[in-house]
């Protein structure tokens, strides 16, 4: 059976800091020295990727070495969202997600866009894999 994927999301750059963004930006204009900047940095958000699939939500980090985690929604027991009231404005934020049974948070991705949309995919699918499991089999 395979996993359909819901959503594929990366860290946001121009939400996260516009005024950094819109600094490079400048500076690609004036020295051209802002397009290294922009690259360098563009590279450090992609490295980052959110992936919620019908059954999981798994974080892949790095793209040389690679780091993955991931957590069935069905052992999913808390969503942590914060946001500065600068993040608020520009609807970005941290999301956090916990399993029962470990000490400490599982998952944690910065400059996530529309965090409370991504809490509600997983919400969502975590009650499906819920009332699936505690449907009797026919």
């Amino acid at each position: 059976m395979e996993d359909k994927t819901i959503l594929k999301t990366h860290p946001s750059m121009f939400r996260t800091r516009p005024l950094t963004f819109t600094l490079c930006l400048l500076l690609v204009a004036l020295y051209g020295l802002g397009l290294v900047l922009l690259l360098i940095w563009w590279f450090m958000h992609t490295v980052d990727t959110l992936i919620i699939s019908e059954h999981r939500t798994t974080l892949r980090r790095g793209i040389f070495s690679r780091h993955i985690t991931e957590i069935y929604h069905s052992h999913l027991r808390n969503i942590q969202i914060s946001q500065s009231f600068y993040q608020r404005l520009f609807n970005v934020g941290t999301i956090r997600l916990d399993v029962s049974g470990q000490g400490c948070i599982e998952i944690v991705v910065h400059g996530i866009a529309k965090p409370y949309k991504v809490k509600g995919i997983i919400e969502g699918l975590r009650y499906k894999d819920e009332e699936r499991a505690l449907s009797p089999v026919s």
